[in-house]
């Protein structure tokens, strides 16, 4: 992969609070980009702030929010999705308010963002969207709301890939494996307690399952997502990139 990236572009990260979304905004800065970062707290965003990113208290389920966030873009060139949350619940006890709290953050504010972003970015434009090997596999049965927002993810992206192609603007979508994030933190906890086992255990159980044999730094999905935003995938749209070490394979 190329690691070239077009300086003096300038790209909004939402999620950029924490894991790879934090990771992808401090990467872009470091190769020149300007940087929009997005979440929830002005303290959570301190550090891509102190590297020199604008930063914008967002929460992206609200329109108005969502459309000040558009406001604060100015003339951008590439928008990563990287806002997510889940919640970890058996299959059997998943509530609607589970289903409709996390598919409003994963699946429907991440669309009309893309539907927002696909406005104002120029044809030589990117989107990436942060989706999860968790649309491909379902034996954590603890988020499977979670992996029906990332399947979504998978969808919309082909679908503002497929319209959007025409006129050179690209729309791609990287599926994480287990990567080591605060979110990764509370899957282990979480399903550790659920299912009677430690999260010690747990980890070296999923670890096991990896043919590459570990986890991964946020920084190395970010850098994935700065190649699907950067020259290096020019010829590239529509695609879903696994940065999961072999957990799931195409």
């Amino acid at each position: 992969m190329s690691s070239e990236f077009p300086l003096g572009r300038r790209a909004v990260v939402t999620g950029a609070g924490s894991g790879i979304g934090r990771a992808t905004a401090l990467l872009l800065r470091e190769r020149g980009a300007g940087v929009v970062a997005a979440d929830l707290s002005a303290e959570s965003l301190a550090a891509v702030a102190e590297a020199g990113a604008e930063t914008v208290v967002c929460d992206v389920t609200d329109v108005s929010h969502r459309a000040r966030l558009l406001e604060a873009a100015g003339a951008c060139d590439f928008l990563v999705n990287a806002a997510g949350v889940i919640r970890l619940v058996p299959t059997d006890d998943v509530t609607e308010e589970d289903w409709d709290a996390v598919l409003g953050v994963n699946a429907k504010a991440l669309f009309f963002l893309c539907q927002a972003f696909v406005r104002v970015l120029p044809d030589d434009g990117a989107i990436v969207n942060v989706a999860s090997v968790a649309a491909k596999h379902a034996a954590t049965l603890e988020v499977s709301v979670y992996a029906a927002s990332k399947a979504a993810v998978l969808s919309v992206t082909r679908s503002f890939a497929y319209a959007h192609g025409p006129r050179g603007l690209r729309v791609n979508a990287v599926l994480p494996g287990i990567i080591d994030t605060p979110m990764q933190d509370k899957v282990l906890v979480d399903v550790a307690r659920i299912r009677g086992t430690t999260p010690e255990a747990l980890d070296e159980a999923r670890k096991r399952i990896v043919p590459l044999g570990r986890s991964a730094s946020p920084r190395e999905c970010a850098e994935v997502i700065l190649f699907l935003l950067g020259p290096g995938s020019s010829y590239m749209t529509g695609q879903s990139v696994h940065v999961d070490g072999g957990y799931v394979m195409d």
